[in-house]
């Protein structure tokens, strides 16, 4: 029974962020071949819609990693979780900031 719970303690965060990674390249992807990704006017603006989702991981990272050094949690599991929330936060992000309007 310990070991069973070991193996789940183990492989709950790889379902968590497996999820989470599906969700969001599936949803680009019917976005991509609907032609409605986020389109913005000026190059820079374009620059951070683009760089939301990759941002987000990296800082779901480093706040896992912030996380695993106060807690008791085990960093590998702190530091995955944190990166497959920090890519759907940046997702979500992405999908509010492509909806604003770019200033000239």
């Amino acid at each position: 029974m310990e070991s069973l719970a070991e193996i789940m303690r183990i492989v709950f965060p790889l379902i968590i962020v497996g999820a989470i990674s599906i969700f969001v390249i599936l949803r680009l992807k019917n976005k991509h071949k609907k032609n409605q990704l986020g389109k913005k006017k000026t190059q820079g603006a374009q620059f951070l819609l683009d760089s939301l989702i990759p941002w987000g991981t990296f800082l779901g990272i480093f706040i896992g990693g912030i996380i695993s050094l106060f807690s008791p949690a085990s960093m590998l599991n702190t530091v995955s979780i944190g990166g497959g929330a920090g890519m759907l936060i940046g997702y979500f992000a992405y999908e509010i900031y492509s909806r604003t309007e770019s200033s000239s």
